[in-house]
């Protein structure tokens, strides 16, 4: 059974004991397991069957970056009032979003009468705005070529693997893509709405999702975190980020922000928690229990890899709701379910929960 918390009007809220020591411990332990895999801060990929959907089309806008695709599905009612943008976690594809090929959450969500944006590509980005290219001792990875695409919106034939290099041979401007570039275009060629839009995201897209409504709360009034990394600056975090995406890709996490300044802080959930309270954004904020259900067990790999990052990413969330909570904050809704690793069916799963809410917030 799941547990969906909520903070009520009246001010009760979940007393959670000893959370500082207890915090601390499990960050250390749940490192202590994480470091040695290796493993990928966005997890397996062990879901139900899905790929490629032909009810979306390819969206190519213009940036510092070269041209970046998104994948639009739109509104069954054809409405251009009620958007929300998918984020993707830290293995993000080069071809389609991981929320695409690996789920069926675009029918779902424009069953409901809502656009929905996947931003394609960005491996390790954290949606971020990076100070430099993210190689190492500038060496070169590979030529990133053209991207295949164009900002007029058709796609050109070939192969698809500028995203391996994109952030490395240039600088990852993700947040202002987000937020300038792709949010205009689909205003001006789709006619979508700029303002009030929602925004989740897993892993790394959660807390993504968190920093884009925080600093931009005209363009999103709902951001959903699913096993996101809500509190980065905690004992230990940088380090296991760093190892995550050395293997997601092979970035560098000192080319996104110095260690503890303003920029690094500034991507912080835990850090800028007032911001979110005091623009009053509706939030969904999620993490499974690290423990594996029937359905998890599809291989080993899969549960071996995804409950510690299951469990560090509760730790995580279940710090920021303290913090939220000790804030007097009461526009979140927390969901804790008892089961659910670090995988795509536990995403999924979180995504249908939060749709009602999401439905009701936006547009």
């Amino acid at each position: 059974m799941r547990s969906v918390i909520r903070r009520k009007a009246d001010g009760r809220r979940l007393r959670i004991r000893g959370s500082g020591s207890w915090f601390k411990r499990s960050v250390l332990m749940s490192l202590a397991i994480l470091l040695p895999l290796g493993a990928s801060v966005a997890g397996p990929a062990a879901t139900a069957s899905a790929a490629f959907n032909p009810d979306g089309f390819d969206f190519w806008v213009d940036s510092s970056m070269g041209p970046i695709k998104s994948r639009i599905f739109r509104a069954a009612d054809g409405n251009t009032g009620r958007v929300v943008y998918a984020l993707d976690g830290m293995r993000a594809r080069s071809d389609i979003s991981g929320w695409e090929a690996e789920t069926e959450v675009a029918r779902e969500l424009t069953k409901w009468n809502i656009n929905v944006v996947m931003p394609v590509g960005g491996p390790s980005s954290f949606y971020a705005d990076w100070n430099a290219p993210g190689n190492f001792l500038g060496l070169s990875t590979g030529s990133a070529g053209a991207a295949n695409g164009s900002s007029s919106g058709s796609a050109m034939t070939g192969s698809s693997g500028w995203s391996e290099t994109l952030g490395k041979n240039n600088t990852y401007k993700w947040e202002t893509f987000l937020t300038d570039n792709l949010r205009s275009a689909l205003h001006e060629r789709l006619g979508f709405n700029p303002n009030r839009n929602g925004v989740f995201g897993l892993s790394m897209g959660g807390s993504a999702a968190l920093t884009l409504a925080a600093y931009h709360p005209d363009q999103f009034s709902y951001a959903g975190s699913y096993s996101g990394y809500l509190n980065i600056s905690a004992p230990g975090m940088r380090e296991a980020l760093r190892v995550a995406m050395i293997s997601a890709g092979g970035y560098n996490i000192d080319a996104m922000a110095p260690p503890w300044g303003p920029q690094w802080l500034r991507m912080d959930p835990f850090v800028f928690a007032p911001r979110l309270i005091s623009n009053n954004t509706k939030l969904w904020i999620a993490a499974g229990s690290a423990l594996p259900g029937p359905a998890d067990a599809t291989s080993p790999l899969d549960v071996v890899q995804g409950v510690p990052l299951e469990a560090l990413a509760l730790i995580n969330t279940r710090a920021f709701q303290v913090r939220m909570m000790s804030l007097g904050a009461d526009n979140a809704t927390y969901s804790f379910p008892s089961v659910g690793i670090h995988n795509w069916r536990n995403w999924e799963s979180e995504v249908y929960r939060m749709i009602p809410d999401l439905s009701a917030n936006i547009g």
